[in-house]
């Protein structure tokens, strides 16, 4: 069993440790509440399949809360679309938001398990950020992370997963983010 009080989570620790002081160096900040750190990580998945079957999202939000670590939210439309066959408040996907340690581990595991087990890997862009330092990224299967039972996989689904960071440009949040390991493509 894990000893939550003295526990934390590795990159925390990296941040704490290294990171903030080589960005300090690198944008000369003068103050420490300048330096860029990261804020939540959103975790979304839309379930197309959901207007024929319901249960498709209730299975895709218990996948989604064994990869969070966390129960996840189903999200519902919120106007009729004809053309779609959806209609108001049918559930159509799920999300969920990352804070603190949750935060710091899921990351870990993105770096360093999910992401080297992606076919044909090569990278994440590097220009994916908004112009307010926050990265999006999509992921086309979810049986790249551990906790999912690749037997159990009814369908493949994806996943959108945005690191929101408290930089205020897309270097500040690029510069954090390879600090962390992000493997980003050339």
């Amino acid at each position: 069993m894990l000893d939550t009080a003295t526990y934390t989570p590795r990159l925390k620790a990296a941040y704490k440790a290294t990171v903030r002081a080589a960005l300090k160096e690198e944008f000369s900040y003068k103050n420490d509440m300048q330096i860029p750190r990261l804020d939540k990580i959103v975790l979304n998945m839309g379930v197309g399949e959901a207007v024929k079957d319901t249960k498709k999202v209730k299975q895709a939000a218990e996948e989604l809360g064994l990869i969070a670590g966390q129960k996840a939210v189903i999200t519902k439309a919120k106007k009729s679309i004809a053309g779609f066959r959806v209609r108001e408040e049918m559930p159509l996907g799920c999300k969920v938001t990352l804070r603190g340690d949750r935060m710091y581990e899921f990351l870990d595991r993105l770096i360093n398990v999910a992401l080297p087990r992606v076919r044909d890997f090569r990278g994440v862009k590097g220009t994916a950020f908004d112009g307010r330092g926050n990265y999006a990224m999509g992921l086309k299967e979810q049986i790249v992370f551990p906790e999912i039972d690749f037997d159990k996989v009814d369908e493949v689904l994806g996943m959108d997963i945005i690191i929101c960071t408290t930089a205020k440009t897309d270097a500040e949040a690029k510069s954090l983010l390879k600090h962390f390991s992000m493997p980003f493509s050339a």
